[in-house]
């Protein structure tokens, strides 16, 4: 069963490219912050490559004015993360993560099989949005799609959570 909003995130490790290569663990990197996370099923495929992230790029200075940090991971490794980024000009701060071996995205329950077209186990395409390590806002893409996990459906999502009235 794949988390839901409220869920806190699970406690894994990821990797980047910051002089060599890091670690950082989930609850390090969500404390205290509000966060969108995106996961793509690979670095350098075609949905990924020519909308999902550059939509992240594109508006990432809208998410920042609103004091929302933006990562992307996938299950590929920190070097291969690194060079995707430079490729498109990831502005500085859009954290650019590696789960290379899939913990993140089966402690999520949000792991697929994509050994048909030979790239093994992978992560959903997925955006969720959390606060201080919470999810708030979880959207999952059906198979072969791209409209929910988008940088406009999360801004959209946002601006609409924003205007309604809490209890």
């Amino acid at each position: 069963m794949s988390v839901q909003p409220g869920d806190r995130i699970p406690e894994v490790v990821l990797k980047y490219i910051n002089d060599g290569v890091q670690a950082i663990d989930t609850p390090t990197l969500f404390q205290s912050r509000n966060m969108v996370l995106f996961a793509v099923p690979g670095a350098f495929t075609p949905t990924c490559s020519e909308r999902h992230l550059p939509g992240f790029v594109e508006h990432f200075d809208t998410f920042r004015a609103r004091g929302i940090e933006v990562a992307c991971v996938a299950v590929n490794d920190p070097f291969v993360m690194q060079a995707w980024g430079a490729q498109l000009a990831v502005p500085d701060g859009l954290r650019m993560l590696s789960d290379g071996n899939g913990d993140f995205a089966r402690a999520l329950g949000l792991e697929m099989d994509a050994s048909a077209y030979g790239m093994g186990r992978r992560a959903k395409r997925f955006a969720l949005y959390a606060e201080d390590g919470v999810i708030r806002h979880l959207f999952v893409e059906a198979p072969g799609e791209f409209k929910v996990s988008s940088a406009e459906h999360m801004l959209a999502q946002l601006d609409q959570a924003a205007q309604t009235p809490t209890s």
